[in-house]
């Protein structure tokens, strides 16, 4: 329908959509007015599907469908190289930097829960330190170093982020150069320990006051006050005994 408003199904109530708009359209992306990923994931792999024969790349590259609940993954090879790509949705809030993803959580999330994603604001603030930073800065080496070194010890990938995160936040730019590569890998692993010993480690970005101004929150994030990445440490005896096994 080519030149006609569409209704929006996330700002209007059902009644009006169904009686103004195609209805197959919240049929096929919602669960009871909720946006739903499983319904989402599907439609956008019919999407693909459609269009792919339609791409001057199809000619060389043979398009492979791989099955996910959450996202749209794919392969494509040419009989010499393989790539396999993963497109997670996304919706903004308002015109912050703080989106509701596809992306679980848990190992189980309802297909009507889109958890809150703070993956742009987060960039933003390696974006903003790459400005800040001197050429020789080896602050991405320090995350990714030690992100290597503790895998297979329990922590996740996305708790070194937030140590990092808030060491560059104290840290000048200029102790991150290269000859302080050491000074800094010790940082992060006395970070580590103390939060684990003491079971806390606050996000970085719920309720963080301090963040450069070009990182825009929605003033309910903004003004939350600090969330623990180590709540189940701080109510699990168990798993804190477990967590200074493993550091």
């Amino acid at each position: 329908r080519r030149g006609k408003n569409r209704l929006c199904f996330l700002h209007h109530p059902e009644e009006e959509l169904r009686s103004n708009q195609d209805p197959s359209l919240v049929d096929t992306l919602c669960t009871d007015s909720y946006l739903d990923v499983h319904k989402t994931a599907r439609w956008f792999y019919q999407l693909v599907r459609a269009v792919w024969p339609a791409l001057l790349q199809s000619h060389n590259w043979h398009l492979v469908l791989l099955p996910s609940r959450r996202s749209c993954q794919f392969k494509v090879t040419n009989g010499t190289e393989s790539f396999r790509i993963e497109i997670l949705f996304g919706v903004r809030q308002g015109d912050s930097d703080i989106f509701v993803s596809s992306q679980p959580m848990e190992a189980y999330t309802s297909s009507t829960v889109w958890p809150e994603s703070y993956a742009v604001a987060e960039m933003k603030f390696f974006q903003y330190i790459a400005r800040q930073a001197p050429s020789d800065s080896l602050h991405l080496n320090c995350l990714q170093f030690f992100t290597r070194v503790q895998l297979g010890f329990g922590f996740f990938t996305y708790t070194i982020k937030t140590i990092v995160m808030h060491l560059l936040s104290i840290v000048p730019m200029s102790q991150w150069r290269r000859g302080y590569f050491v000074r800094r890998l010790v940082d992060i692993s006395e970070s580590l320990r103390t939060c684990v010993e003491v079971r806390r480690l606050n996000h970085f970005i719920l309720g963080n006051r301090s963040l450069p101004l070009e990182i825009r929150l929605p003033p309910e994030v903004l003004m939350a006050s600090s969330y623990n990445l180590f709540h189940d440490l701080e109510m699990d005896p168990v798993a804190h005994s477990q967590a200074m096994c493993q550091y």
